[in-house]
Order: C-alpha cells, then structure tokens, then sequence
C-alpha cells in the first residue's frame, strides 16, 4: 500500500514533485509497470511468440472489461468526482468491441465466448468499486482510456496490414475513436479536468493504490492467458521484434517503450514497426492486439 512518504519518494525519482493526481498517478505506479511488463506472457508475447487463440480470448477480455467498467460510468456520471470526465461518445468502447468479436466469431459470438476466471475477478471489483466507492472510478477509467489513445493508434495500422483487414475498420473498432479529432489534446483535456478534481491527498492516495490493483488484475489476466497457451495444440508463432539500437529502447525489455516512439512521432520507429510487420505479418498482429491493451494500461505513466 503506498505511503505518504513512499510516493514523495516515488515523485523525486521520476523528478515529479506534484500535487497533479496525474503526476501522482506515473509515479505512484512505476514499480507495479515494472512487474507487468516482466510478466513471463508478455516478454512471450513482445517475441512474438503466442498462439492465434489468445488474440481471439484477449479480445474477449476487453470486452467484459469495458462493459463493467461502462456500466458504472453510466450509473456514477453525475457523481461530482467523476461527471467532469464523462465523455461517453468520444471513449466508450464496449460496443466497439462487441462488433470485433462479432467481425472475428461471428454472428453468434455471445454463445461462443464466456468471461475468464482472472476478467471476472477484475470485473467485480470495478463493480464493487461502481457501486460502494466511485471516486475510484478516476484511477479505472484514467489508465484504460488514456492508453488506448495512445501505442494503440499505431499499432492498430499494424494489425491491419498484417491481417488484411477491411480499411474501413472492420475487426479493429476498438482502436478507432471517430469523436475524438486530436488524441494529444484530448488526453491534454483529460489530464487536466482531473487534475481539477477537489480532492484530499488522501483520496489521491486511494486513487493510486487503486491504479496499481488494476495493474495487478491485468497480470493476473496475462499470467491466464499463459496457462491457456500451454493448452491450446497450435504451432507457435516467432515473429519476435526488433532491438532498437541508436534510439536507446529494446521492445523485448520494456512493453511500453513503443506506445512511448509511437507516441513522441519517432518517423524511424513506425518504419521499423512497419518492416517488422511485413515480415512477420501473422505473428505480428497477435503482438499488436495485446501489446496495444498492455501498453494502454501504462501509457498515462510514459505521456
């Protein structure tokens, strides 16, 4: 549980010495991201080397994921700790990912899927917190909607090409925003009106120890997904991704290091990302669903 003292010494070393609850947020989590992209699913699945299957259940996860967490926005949307960051048409995308597993399993995708073990523990406790504390709602959507506008973008091209995808979208909805013209400056908005939040340091202390649970519930949904791998008759696939030399990050090393390229408009690092695609271009979109929902989670901590 994170002390008052703990994240003072958390801002120093990331040299942020802030009152921002999103400042707070990066720093306060740092040691969690540190773990999650150690995961041993994740350093598999940044080699490239994961089962079909998984992209399918990954999917299948965000989808129960964003309908709880959509259901309580609704119920808490006026609450005065959440209304200023109620953005329904620009963010929400449970429906978008029910027409990507409608694209992938077809009209009956209902009766082909269920919620996981590890999605459903992640799942109460967003309704728990819904229903019996909703200010914690801040720290839930912050780190998932953040994210998905940022590594995502790129990598959804990705996965595009690597799939031959319809260019109008189709199998890929989740990463698409229509509402939403400039992600830099909505996420801007967005730190800002929580930011603007009146709240106590010790309810941004609770909205940080909550960010670092949803950490936690994730792992336990890569670490699933893992023991799932082990089970389904596949052949692997290898297409793992390049060191990236002169600019001073290994993709292998560090999951978030390409939300953060893709995200400072590294010209050399979409090539890259690019080439690595076309070479590997199944192996590569499995990479590119995933790593883009993992690096959703901590690239609020890289922006």
């Amino acid at each position: 549980r994170s002390s008052d003292g703990g994240l003072k010494r958390m801002c120093r070393q990331s040299g942020v010495l802030s009152e921002d609850l999103s400042e707070m947020l990066a720093a306060g989590t740092k040691e969690i991201h540190e773990k999650a992209e150690n995961t041993q699913f994740v350093k598999d699945f940044l080699k490239g080397r994961i089962r079909k299957e998984l992209f399918k259940l990954g999917a299948v996860a965000l989808y129960y994921t964003y309908t709880a967490l959509e259901e309580e926005i609704e119920r808490n949307k006026d609450h005065p700790h959440f209304a200023a960051l109620y953005f329904p048409t620009e963010l929400h995308r449970h429906e978008a990912l029910a027409r990507d597993l409608e694209y992938f399993y077809g009209p009956e995708w209902k009766s082909h899927t269920s919620c996981s073990k590890a999605t459903q523990n992640y799942v109460d406790r967003i309704h728990q917190v819904g229903q019996e504390d909703p200010v914690l709602l801040v720290a839930h959507a912050y780190t998932r909607y953040m994210g998905d506008l940022s590594g995502g973008q790129v990598l959804k091209k990705v996965a595009q090409r690597a799939l031959k995808l319809p260019a109008t979208g189709e199998g890929l909805e989740f990463y698409q925003f229509d509402a939403i013209h400039s992600a830099k400056e909505f996420k801007q908005l967005y730190r800002s009106r929580m930011n603007e939040l009146e709240l106590d340091m010790e309810t941004k202390k609770r909205l940080v120890d909550e960010a670092v649970k949803a950490f936690l519930f994730n792992i336990e949904v890569f670490e699933e997904l893992e023991e799932i791998g082990k089970t389904i008759q596949e052949d692997v696939l290898d297409a793992g991704m390049p060191v990236h030399g002169a600019m001073g990050g290994d993709i292998s090393k560090c999951p978030y290091y390409a939300a953060k390229m893709a995200t400072s408009g590294g010209t050399a690092y979409i090539c890259q990302l690019a080439m690595a695609a076309l070479r590997h271009p199944t192996g590569q979109v499995l990479f590119a669903t995933w790593f883009a929902a993992l690096a959703g989670l901590a690239a609020w901590y890289l922006m």
